[in-house]
This record gives C-alpha cells, structure tokens and sequence, in this order.
C-alpha cells in the first residue's frame, strides 16, 4: 500500500500543542541539568587538578564512577531507587510536583556533569603552570588563584568542547521519555500513537532537535570567537 502523507496531523486538534508542551519541558529539564552539569563540572574538574591528593580522589571517583555508568540505569536509578529513600514529606511532595520530571533532571545534571568535569579539567591543564606560580608569587592562595586567575581562564578556552557536551545534554534529555517524562520525544511518540502518521511525527520532532542545537550551535561559536585568547585558542580558516 502506498503511505498517505498527512503534515496536517502536527498542527490539528491538540497535536500543535502536544509539540509546543513537549518542547517546552525538554528546554526545561535541559536548562536545569545543565546549570548543575556545569556547576558540577566546575567544581570536580578544578578539584582534579589541585595539589591537595585527597581532593582530586574524591572527585576522580566521581567522575569514574558516572562517567562510566550508562544515563538509562542512572535514570531509572533515581526515579525508582532514590524516592524510598527519602523522608516520607518529602516523598510525598515529589509525587505531587512531577517526580519523574525531578528525577530526569537530575540524573542528567550528575551524569553530564562528569563529562564536564574532563572537559574543564583539560581546560585548566592547557593554561601555563606559569600562571598559577605568577598568582601563587602575588601572594593568592589556591583557591584565589583557580577563582580569579585559572577558572575565567580556562572557561574561554574549553568553549568548542563545552557547546559539544552541551548539545549533547540536550540531545539525551529525550531519554526521560522511558520514565514519563512529556518531553519532545514523548510527544512525537503520542502524536504517532494517536494519529498512525510516524513519519509526519518523527519528522517534526527530529528537525525541532536540529532548529535546536544549530541555534545554540551558532550562538556558541559567535561566544567562541569574541572571548577567544590569543596564542591559546586559534581558530581555523
């Protein structure tokens, strides 16, 4: 049988607006996992590089153990294992507010968090040991040093693997639909439950992704280019 094009199904009836709501909850949980990732990322990969052994195994091991585990398990791990654990009023209002929402976003927040944890601690070794010893020879203790001096350093250099491992968040944020999540993906899987048009569905959600990640894309190497150093960021072409 020959397949019947349909494009009308993603704007009749309530498809429009299960596209519009899925993609409004996927930009949420992306944004939230995101600032934890980076907040994550921040802290453990500068805690790997500092001279103290204790901390750099503390955050080795986390970095390892997450960077290792696979984002479905650690998934379901916080949506099945974690809210028996949790004190019953806060149980409660978990499954009041969208557990499985919570659950998603943190999971993506710890587990992107360890990928990002590399990408600044590659950012911090790619700086000059001389200026740590200039901040160290000022009279700036290690945290001032990293705080001032290595830190705003190293986040102009690891813009180009950032904006990667930031698409990629995003990009993994659709497997929270294994846990009910009503983000993009889950939405294109309901249009085509409902409407038997996958193509059309599939379609629409696969070039929303693409909108998507060119668009931060774009905005990420304009932001590469205007805080690029020179004689340690040289662009190509």
């Amino acid at each position: 049988m020959k397949y019947q094009f349909n494009w009308s199904v993603l704007w009749s009836g309530q498809t429009g607006g299960w596209l519009l709501q899925g993609l409004l909850v996927t930009l949420e949980i992306s944004v939230l996992a995101w600032v934890l990732a980076v907040a994550l990322g921040l802290l453990s990969g500068a805690l790997r590089t500092v001279p103290f052994r204790l901390l750099r195994a503390l955050a080795t091991c986390y970095v390892e153990f997450f960077r290792n585990v696979p984002l479905l398990v650690w998934m379901f791990f916080w949506y099945f294992g974690v809210p028996p654990l949790l004190p019953e009023g806060m149980r409660n209002w978990l499954l009041d507010h969208g557990a499985e929402f919570w659950a998603a976003m943190f999971a993506l927040g710890v587990y992107h968090g360890a990928r990002f944890s590399e990408v600044i601690r590659s950012g911090i070794q790619a700086i000059p040991r001389t200026q740590f010893e200039a901040a160290q020879a000022m009279g700036f203790s290690t945290w001032q040093a990293y705080r001032l001096v290595i830190l705003p350093v190293a986040l102009r250099l690891i813009v180009p693997p950032g904006t990667s491992e930031s698409l990629n968040l995003l990009k993994n944020s659709s497997v929270a639909l294994t846990i009910s999540v009503a983000e993009l993906t889950f939405q294109t899987r309901q249009i085509e439950t409902y409407t038997a048009k996958a193509i059309e569905a599939l379609t629409a959600g696969t070039l929303i992704y693409l909108a998507l990640c060119l668009s931060i894309a774009t905005i990420m190497s304009r932001v590469e280019r205007k805080f690029a150093i020179p004689g340690l960021i040289v662009r190509v072409g």
